[in-house]
């Protein structure tokens, strides 16, 4: 069983642990099944690649990406990672609360220290 994660794609979130400890940034993909997320300058890797023509190039004088050591960040877990609140700026741990928007229930990320909704303009 896997519970849902309260960090979501676009979120700003500060690294609480590991090589990266104290550092900002934004996710860049989060993966629930994995329990991860990829946040942006965080966690960077190198991966050496070889050079490959580009698809739909055609065989014959076609394009090619270049090869080379590329840096791109890796996973890291969920956490590690402390959502940053956007309404006081300090990384802060995420509640839940069920409010009734145009006679839907609908549930809202709140920030533990300052009380406000995470999700302002999220709710239709």
């Amino acid at each position: 069983m896997t519970l849902a994660m309260k960090i979501k794609k676009g979120d700003t979130v500060q690294v609480i642990t590991g090589k990266d400890r104290g550092k900002q940034g934004k996710v860049i993909e989060a993966r629930p099944r994995e329990h991860r997320v990829v946040v942006e300058n965080i966690a960077m890797m190198k991966r050496h690649t070889r050079p490959r023509p580009v698809q739909g190039g055609g065989a014959l004088g076609g394009q090619i990406t270049p090869g080379g050591i590329i840096e791109k960040p890796a996973a890291i877990d969920v956490s590690n990672v402390m959502l940053v609140c956007p309404v006081c700026k300090k990384p802060t741990r995420v509640g839940t609360t069920v409010r009734e928007i145009k006679g839907q229930q609908v549930k809202l990320r709140v920030c533990k220290k300052c009380n406000e909704e995470i999700d302002k303009g999220d709710h239709r």
